[in-house]
């Protein structure tokens, strides 16, 4: 049986070979809908693709380092990104690479063509799930059109189709991909028809861009919308778009261009082309016995479909299913330029700003009532910032991953991290921060005699020289006390001495590791944009460009945000402390509200929370090996120092080369990275906090273990492998 079928002889049985999108074509292109011409490659080719090379098996390792419904997303991305380069580095076989390369240059030699997925079940009545594959505009030639064929077959396992791995059914051993490759149909005017509106059941809706539908699908053009009555075709009402760009072909897929100055007042479509549009829809809906989502394209006067599909019911969504969330975090370069302005220029320094005053206040002088209004308005406070990091600095993070696509994608290197070498700068808040830590170190080792003062009485701001009391001043200044103590009395006295006893620490075991080598990343960055074609060149240094600044921030918004929730809890605090002072029990945690509520009211008692590192899990069994995500290259064995929250590094008294283990690196922990020899996080992620400044420092690191703070012990040997994303304990 041949491996390609032509677009028009694809039949009812073989739907399971091609797909649903080329099925769905197939279907219209008899109806006598015009459709572009077009070839499938069977899934037959993606199963002996795997099977040939090992793939299959690779692939059901890579998903069995963690159940897949316990990872977080950046774990999916992470996943899903070694996967890719797995099938990057594994070319097809010669014998099917021939076979496929025959009928692909018979059929189009030189023609500009789509390459699209076409998954078995994607575009079924049940589930659409459009966006979850890849497709790519605008590949010229066989050898790419290979190229492009490896990584529609890669995005099967993409992060989003993880996302939704049990609706799709998919599974390793039984998950296959048949791929459309389909003459590009170069538009003027292109768009979307939903049969049937989302939001009134009588109303179809049409929407219109001038160009290529790519920019009405990624969110960077604003479409026209028409809403038509469904059963007459009736035009109800017209929204006109705000026209500025339109997206045309380039030499490698396609360009966001300013709209010519003709077209800035006239609708992309006609009532009449509006009607036409209308019109397939309805024949599509006869067809398929179901309202279709169909994108659709005007070149000149002739209307062709590109896609269709059924309109489905997403799955019902519970209040805590994150994945659509998940999947709006994927942004277009465009979005994310306008994002990267709104962050640097408006919220880092309102943030600042805002804990900046927060600092200022003088919480001493207020009364019981007072505090307790402060407290509750601090709560609110950190409650908007919290929310506006989930809304605008999360999904900034994706400019990494664009980078890190299109440097995999160009330079193809063994290491699917490589491009992360890339994107430190050492202008990280955290890396600042813990620079002027370092410098009070010195000040500490050059001078043994403030080393003896020190040690005597940690918490006596009086003992030491006047430079290390100026320099220790400034740094709480700015910083806080690391764990958002109150000032005043024994209150500073205890945060005073924190950040002492870590610096004597520091000063006997002076940082000499080995982190970034800015030399390797010129070589890195310079061998990536030389390998940009000319076409590209400009392209790819603005993403890399970008790809920084958001590296800087996925670091920096954690010691923001930092700050201002250290600034709530040093009003709760000093609440704390006076009603403790009126006979409230000690408690090591209470909920802010509760403290308010005891300082209006001297009678209340508070509900109280149990701290992080009160539960203990009793130790039956012993693990020897424990596999995660691996996050920072290198090899450490060292003694392990589990810490349940910030407050344990006070309590266990960090040693350095001691490897740090934790649920997650809070920004306030950063400060003792630099004396570990290794970290291990239950969170998982190359792109979270503790994976960032790992590789600032140049440690092995290895992140997504389950359980990692109940199967580890503090004391316990282990051995840290970042290259594989293993720790053995013992």
């Amino acid at each position: 049986m041949s491996l390609i079928i032509p677009l028009y002889q694809i039949r009812d049985e073989d739907r399971e070979q091609v797909g649903g999108k080329a099925f769905s074509l197939a279907a219209l292109a008899r109806l006598g809908l015009r459709v572009p011409d077009a070839i499938c490659i069977r899934a037959e080719a993606y199963e002996y693709y795997v099977a040939k090379t090992g793939l299959k098996e690779r692939i059901l390792l890579e998903l069995n380092r963690k159940n897949l419904q316990e990872m977080r997303w950046e774990e999916m991305w992470d996943a899903s990104l070694r996967i890719r380069n797995m099938f990057l580095h594994a070319p097809i076989p010669p014998e099917l690479s021939a076979s496929l390369r025959s009928a692909i240059e018979e059929k189009f030699k030189d023609k500009p063509v789509v390459v699209r997925s076409s998954a078995p079940g994607e575009d079924s009545s049940k589930a659409s799930f459009a966006g979850l594959h890849e497709s790519y505009v605008n590949v010229r030639g066989a050898d790419a059109i290979l190229d492009h064929l490896r990584l529609v077959w890669a995005s099967l396992w993409s992060d989003g189709a993880l996302l939704y791995r049990r609706e799709l059914g998919l599974e390793v051993e039984t998950s296959t991909m048949a791929v459309l490759v389909q003459e590009i149909a170069v538009g003027q005017r292109s768009g979307v028809v939903f049969g049937i509106s989302p939001n009134d059941a009588s109303q179809s809706v049409i929407e219109a861009v001038y160009g290529l539908n790519a920019g009405l699908v990624d969110g960077t053009v604003e479409p026209d919308r028409w809403i038509l009555d469904r059963v007459t075709g009736t035009i109800i009402s017209f929204a006109a778009a705000q026209r500025e760009k339109w997206v045309r072909p380039s030499v490698e897929g396609f360009r966001l261009e300013p709209l010519p100055i003709e077209l800035l007042n006239t609708p992309p479509l006609s009532d009449r082309e509006a009607g036409k549009v209308f019109g397939i829809s309805v024949k599509a809906e006869k067809q398929f016995k179901t309202p279709q989502d169909m994108e659709w394209t005007f070149r000149g006067n002739e209307l062709y479909v590109l896609q269709s599909r059924p309109i489905t019911t997403a799955p019902t969504a519970t209040s805590d299913d994150k994945r659509p969330w998940y999947l709006s975090l994927r942004r277009s370069f465009e979005n994310l330029k306008e994002l990267r302005q709104k962050i640097e220029k408006e919220l880092i320094p309102a943030m600042v700003e805002e804990a900046d005053h927060l600092a200022r206040e003088d919480l001493f002088s207020l009364s019981d009532a007072l505090l307790a209004d402060e407290i509750e308005r601090r709560i609110h406070l950190h409650e908007e910032w919290a929310g506006v990091y989930w809304a605008e600095f999360i999904p900034f993070a994706h400019g990494m991953r664009l980078c890190g696509q299109l440097y995999n994608d160009t330079v193809r290197p063994s290491d699917p991290y490589e491009f992360m070498d890339l994107l430190g700068t050492g202008e990280l808040a955290s890396l600042k921060r813990n620079r002027l830590l370092q410098e009070m170190a010195t000040m500490i080792r050059n001078d043994p005699s403030l080393a003896v003062r020190l040690r005597k009485d940690m918490s006596n701001e009086a003992d030491g020289d006047e430079d290390f009391r100026r320099a220790l001043a400034a740094f709480t200044g700015k910083y806080g006390d690391l764990f958002g103590s109150t000032q005043g009395g024994m209150r500073d006295a205890r945060g005073r001495e924190v950040i002492v006893r870590l610096l004597l620490e520091m000063a006997e075991h002076p940082y000499g590791k080995k982190g970034r080598n800015s030399r390797n990343m010129e070589v890195l960055t310079e061998n990536f944009l030389s390998r940009c074609k000319e076409t590209r060149r400009e392209l790819a240094y603005e993403l890399l460009d970008l790809a920084r600044a958001s590296y800087r921030l996925r670091d920096d918004d954690n010691i923001y945000l930092g700050r201002i929730e250290r600034e709530m809890a040093r009003a709760v605090e000093e609440g704390r402390y006076r009603v403790e002072r009126r006979g409230w029990p000690k408690v090591d945690v209470a909920d802010p509200p509760e403290v308010a509520k005891g300082l209006r009211n001297p009678d209340y008692r508070p509900r109280t929370r149990s701290s992080a590192g009160e539960a203990k899990t009793p130790y039956e069994l012993k693990a020897r090996q424990i596999v995660g995500q691996p996050a920072g290259p290198g090899i450490a064995r060292g003694k392990a120092r589990v810490i349940q929250s910030p407050s344990d590094l006070f309590e266990f008294k960090f040693k350095a080369g001691e490897i740090l283990v934790c649920d997650a690196v809070d920004p306030n922990m950063t400060f003792v990275v630099p004396i570990s020899s290794g970290i291990v996080e239950r969170r998982g992620g190359m792109l979270i906090h503790g994976a960032i400044i790992a590789r600032e420092y140049g440690l092995p690191c290895v992140t997504g273990v389950p359980d990692a703070t109940s199967l580890i012990r503090t004391g316990d040997t282990i051995t840290v492998d970042g290259y594989l994303g293993v720790v053995i304990i013992g």
